[in-house]
């Protein structure tokens, strides 16, 4: 995993400039034509003049002016303060690279550490992610499965198409993130001597609950301080006597767990 960085200008009025506006910048002092400029930059005419417009407007003063006549019947070009703005703009550009190279030189030896802020910035709508290592995986001729051991403790199985396998590179020793819908967790209560068919089941203690109208989120801490939540009714909630602190079981199907894995 490496760091990267994006830059932006603000002027007194807000964020007026992305690194593609300034190239279009840049463009226009090379070109000195808007249509040039916006073809070498992939943007339209239209849009070209929209986002020149909007940068004259937000900007302390023109960065780009119309030329009427001459030669060439006309043009574009920038001001001196757009030329200064793009100077200034390269600099920063540079200096910037140069310190996202030297940053991930030093933090070379952190991959750990940068692995889980990638899952943080893994957004899905599934409500459970868990993280782990795959340390078994079966094939066959069209699902695979594969077992996940979970960051402090327990397993838990998924099944996938072959092609998926082969696709992310899953392999045994590889870190991946299950992912679990919260509609998609059972949950249960004295289960001992009952035989499911379920292949994922987790022990563990209910830790919150959310009542709704119809529904209850019931959070459950299993093994390494992993927490499932689940869905469930409220008519199930009472039931089963769901309170915090109460002994219960997160269970789902080994069909409903997505794995993903970092690129």
């Amino acid at each position: 995993m490496r760091i990267r960085s994006s830059l932006t200008v603000e002027a007194a009025h807000g964020t007026f400039g992305s690194r593609r506006w300034m190239d279009l910048l840049a463009a226009i002092g090379t070109e000195a034509s808007i249509a040039a400029a916006a073809r070498s930059v992939g943007l339209t005419y239209k849009a070209a003049w929209d986002a020149v417009d909007a940068m004259n407007n937000l900007a302390d003063a023109p960065l780009v002016e119309r030329v009427v006549g001459g030669k060439g019947g006309g043009g574009t070009r920038l001001t001196p303060d757009g030329e200064r703005l793009v100077a200034t703009w390269r600099e920063v550009e540079t200096q910037n690279a140069r310190f996202v190279e030297l940053l991930n030189e030093r933090i070379a030896h952190a991959g750990r550490e940068l692995d889980i802020i990638g899952r943080f910035a893994m957004l899905t709508s599934a409500r459970n992610h868990l993280a782990g290592r795959i340390v078994r995986i079966a094939a066959g001729a069209v699902n695979d499965e594969v077992e996940l051991e979970l960051t402090g403790g327990g397993r838990i199985v998924a099944i996938v198409t072959h092609e998926s396998t082969q696709h992310m590179g899953l392999a045994v020793g590889t870190q991946a993130i299950a992912l679990v819908k919260a509609s998609s967790v059972i949950v249960g209560t004295d289960l001992e001597g009952v035989r499911l068919s379920t292949r994922n089941q987790l022990p563990g203690t209910v830790v919150r609950i959310a009542r709704g109208a119809v529904n209850t989120e019931v959070v459950i801490e299993v093994e390494g301080g992993n927490a499932i939540a689940a869905i469930v009714t409220n008519a199930s909630a009472e039931r089963l006597q769901l309170v915090e602190g109460v002994p219960a079981t997160a269970l789902f199907k080994a069909s409903s767990v997505i794995l993903a894995v970092s690129p």
